[in-house]
């Protein structure tokens, strides 16, 4: 890998930016706020999210990404250049970049995520499949005859596959994932608590009290917002046991994907998956209880990767690294997607 290289998680939540031998250099949410009236950007990542929710009518924080892809490009790539400002204090010519993608991703989300990078600059760029990038961030060789099964949960895709000789075998990607948590967190709080929450609070109380089966011990959170009937600010205390059950319909979706991938498996890599079990990356995965209802549902060992949350980006950072040393890396690295004039 030369110097200036780097490979990007852009994720719906989260862009992570990893170079080698500095590891992960950037970590921020992927939001921008963006005033309507001048065109200018008023803060990027961390200053934005704090304006969600809290800005003027004529200032708009938004998430450029949904579901884990590209929904505006424009401010993508504004959002892209503000962070590579500063990561580098000085010029750095024109970097390769490795970006990573959801396995079900389309020919047209593909393209924008290549105009993202295309935009700042970059030599050559390299895409892989998130599950992909997760497995060599988890410690996997995927390019020997061996089945590895990942389950990687982000903001905005869950992304399924197993994989062998270096390329996906089977999989499944699905709109589902850490952001509509969020979302059943708002509804319950709504139906049941008669009162109007925000994102980051959803997002608090999950980190908090979040889980998808009961607690051996309860844990309560409370919680701040409006309330439906009067419009005036209202407080109420969740229990972590009273919550879960508004994430049913999620985690069957999510067991029942795993299912079918497993279904679709040919016999030969199963031997393999029930050796190692289904690995599980993503901040996402982290909710209390998911591992077991899979494994529960499938029978199969689940394992949580280590550096779970840092799997992609240090993944693509793997095969960026060795892209040189493949015969084939548009096989083993899904493709060589865009080299500079």
């Amino acid at each position: 890998m030369f110097n200036n290289d780097i490979s990007i998680d852009l994720g719906t939540a989260t862009m992570l930016v990893y170079i080698k031998n500095k590891g992960i250099v950037l970590r921020e949410p992927t939001v921008i706020a963006v005033n309507t009236k001048t065109n200018e950007v008023c803060g990027v990542g961390n200053e934005a999210l704090k304006m969600l929710g809290r800005t003027p009518p004529h200032i708009q924080a938004v998430r450029p990404l949904i579901d884990g892809v590209i929904s505006n490009l424009t401010l993508t790539q504004e959002m892209i250049k503000h962070f590579f400002r500063k990561i580098f204090s000085r010029t750095i010519g024109h970097p390769r970049i490795m970006m990573c993608v959801p396995s079900g991703v389309t020919d047209v989300e593909q393209r924008a995520v290549i105009e993202a990078a295309r935009d700042v600059g970059a030599r050559d760029i390299y895409i892989i499949e998130e599950p992909v990038a997760a497995a060599l961030g988890a410690g996997f060789d995927i390019s020997r005859a061996h089945g590895t099964m990942i389950v990687d949960i982000g903001g905005g895709t869950t992304d399924i596959a197993v994989m062998s000789l270096g390329g996906v075998v089977v999989s499944r990607s699905l709109k589902i994932a850490g952001d509509e948590f969020n979302e059943a967190i708002i509804r319950y709080v709504r139906k049941e608590m008669g009162m109007i929450i925000g994102p980051r609070t959803a997002e608090r109380i999950k980190l908090e009290i979040g889980g998808v089966m009961p607690r051996s011990k309860e844990i309560l959170c409370e919680a701040k917002g409006i309330s439906v009937l009067s419009g005036l600010p209202k407080a109420s205390v969740i229990s972590s046991n009273d919550l879960y059950p508004a994430f049913d319909d999620f985690v069957y979706n999510i067991t029942e994907r795993v299912r079918e991938v497993l279904e679709e498996t040919p016999p030969e890599l199963h031997g393999d998956i029930i050796q190692d079990g289904i690995i599980m990356t993503g901040g996402g995965s982290l909710i209390y209880g998911l591992d077991k209802r899979i494994r529960d549902e499938t029978g199969v060992n689940v394992i949580l990767a280590e550096d779970i949350i840092d799997c992609v980006a240090l993944g693509a950072g793997i095969a960026l690294d060795n892209i040189d040393t493949v015969s084939d890396p548009t096989h083993v690295f899904h493709k060589k997607a865009y080299i500079r004039d």
